[in-house]
């Protein structure tokens, strides 16, 4: 296998400016997104409801994420990436917009959960922009930005949105989140076009379906690790950990708010690092880490006598889940490349963690009232210990043959796409502005 050539100065040029583009765009959605979370709940109380219905609200975010993310990756399929991540900004702008002038609780409900739609559509179609993008050589590094962008948005935010809730009420951070969305789309929209007239973002020649990929058993690993980082760690660390801190630690609420920000310091110590590494040392090595530091010290939350020894395993645990997250990514994108359009592969691998979020905190919280924390903990860390194992026994994404490479093999239905048409139309894989290339040729069968 050939080694691709490097891009021309040009070519890398706009590359890193569309890399740019969509890591500004990251920042400023998590931002909002942590500004309207701390206005959120009291919002919502304040139409006289209980407790119960307040925290339906967030509730319905992310079950109409979870249940429209196979749409979200069928219109990917249809219309192309930048089209459905437009749509998804302008989808999250108006609905949050519209719960900025809601009259009634149940106007709330509607337009947040109509909220999730969008926000899953950018989600799903921001990871395929990036598949695209990013340059083989360099797509553990630009996951890691990415990453890295999201999470200092979602800390910034709820310190902006505390400011901004002050100022202006509980109507405020909506309107401030629904302009700041309004803006990142029109800078999306004019920034990420190519100036080469026969370069088009919206085109792919291979579509990759579900099938495809998860008979390749990297990418069912790569569900697995989704699954545990969602149950352990978006689920799990933020639903139990501030009950630990206050009910067996005997803390004060604002040390579990210091725990969170620990782990996320741990996690942004090595989240570009990490994806460099990966870049030249491979995948697997730093996923098997990651989940392996990621799921002994979450079982050893459980079990810390002092809250000294809790915020030391809470931050390895941020540095091991830091190992995951930009490696996990780049994985996928290594089995997909950036020649393919693969919106089904990427929803499925979204919905993995999502449902793991879901789970996560509704078996934790059975298992901490009816055994104990060390349970809570020790559970969820065993599903990532899991998840280790499954990468251990795959071979590393770098240098291996694509998915597309079997979703362009001919078959009995003509619609399909032959390989020779797939090749003919992206013959060297160079990365490009659009992604034309990933790097890797097509003449391997898939792993």
């Amino acid at each position: 296998m050939t080694r691709p050539e490097s891009p021309s100065s040009p070519a890398r040029g706009s590359t890193d400016r569309d890399i740019r583009i969509l890591i500004s765009a990251a920042f400023v959605i998590a931002l909002g997104f942590g500004i309207v979370a701390p206005a959120l709940p009291g919002f919502a109380r304040n139409f006289g409801v209980t407790e119960f219905a307040a925290t339906a609200i967030i509730s319905a975010f992310a079950a109409t994420r979870l249940l429209f993310a196979p749409a979200s990756g069928a219109l990917v399929q249809r219309i192309g990436e930048r089209r459905v991540y437009i749509t998804g900004l302008t989808v999250v702008a108006v609905s949050t917009g519209l719960c900025a002038v809601a009259q009634t609780y149940w106007q709330l409900l509607l337009f947040r959960s109509l909220g999730g739609i969008g926000s899953t559509m950018f989600t799903v179609s921001a990871l395929g922009l990036l598949i695209r993008i990013a340059p083989p050589d360099r797509r553990g590094r630009v996951s890691g930005m990415y990453a890295s962008s999201f999470l200092a948005g979602t800390v910034l935010g709820p310190f902006v949105g505390g400011v901004v809730l002050e100022i202006g009420g509980l109507r405020a951070p909506f309107v401030f989140y629904a302009v700041t969305l309004v803006i990142a789309a029109a800078v999306v929209a004019v920034g990420l076009r190519s100036p080469v007239k026969d370069v088009d973002l919206d085109s792919a020649p291979v579509a990759v379906r579900f099938a495809d990929a998860v008979r390749s058993p990297i990418y069912r690993s790569a569900l697995l690790s989704n699954f545990a980082n969602g149950w352990a760690v978006f689920g799990v660390r933020t639903a139990i950990v501030p009950l630990f801190v206050v009910g067996a630690l005997n803390q004060p609420d604002s040390m579990a708010a210091i725990a969170l920000a620990v782990f996320a310091v741990g996690n942004a110590v090595v989240l570009v690092p990490a994806g460099r590494w990966s870049d030249r040392h491979g995948r697997k090595p730093f996923l098997i880490v990651g989940l392996a530091v990621c799921g002994a010290t979450t079982a050893g939350m459980g079990v810390s006598g002092s809250t000294v020894v809790f915020l030391v395993l809470t931050f390895v645990a941020g540095v091991g889940s830091g190992l995951i997250t930009p490696t996990q990514q780049a994985a996928v994108a290594d089995l997909v490349g950036s020649r393919a359009r693969g919106g089904p592969v990427l929803a499925a691998f979204q919905m993995a963690m999502d449902v793991g979020s879901v789970i996560g905190p509704l078996v934790a919280g059975v298992l901490v009232e009816e055994l104990s924390y060390a349970w809570a903990f020790g559970t969820s860390g065993a599903i990532l210990l899991v998840a280790a194992v499954g990468w251990s026994v795959v071979p590393d994404t770098i240098g291996r043959p694509l998915v597309a490479d079997r979703a362009a093999e001919p078959t009995d239905d003509p619609r399909t796409t032959g390989p020779a048409s797939a090749r003919e139309a992206d013959p060297d894989e160079r990365a490009d502005r659009v992604g034309r290339g990933d790097g890797q040729s097509a003449e391997n069968q898939l792993p």
